[in-house]
């Protein structure tokens, strides 16, 4: 969990509090204002829970790179090579 979702489940709650009080009090404001934070809260939960499945997917295809390079140096230059060749010819339009 980042501070993201802690801050937007945070936001939202507020909103809910917001939005009940208002409701108990009969205060229209409130109740709008409570209904602002709980979607302000749960776009910023939502985007921290995204972050964390990027992050969790990306993280070991980086490690893996990581390791091949320390364990085959001159491998890895070779893919790195025919890959901005590749790039190149890309650009190029080739």
């Amino acid at each position: 969990m980042n501070t993201d979702t802690l801050t937007g489940s945070t936001t939202d709650l507020g909103g809910k509090l917001k939005d009940g009080l208002g409701k108990a009090l009969s205060d229209d404001s409130l109740r709008a204002e409570g209904k602002a934070d709980q979607a302000q809260g749960t776009a910023q939960k939502t985007y921290g829970e995204a972050k964390d499945a990027v992050e969790s997917s990306i993280r070991p295809v980086i490690d893996y790179a990581r390791q091949f390079m320390r364990e085959r140096p001159f491998a890895a230059a070779a893919v790195g090579g025919v890959l901005g060749i590749a790039i190149l010819n890309t650009l190029r339009g080739k």
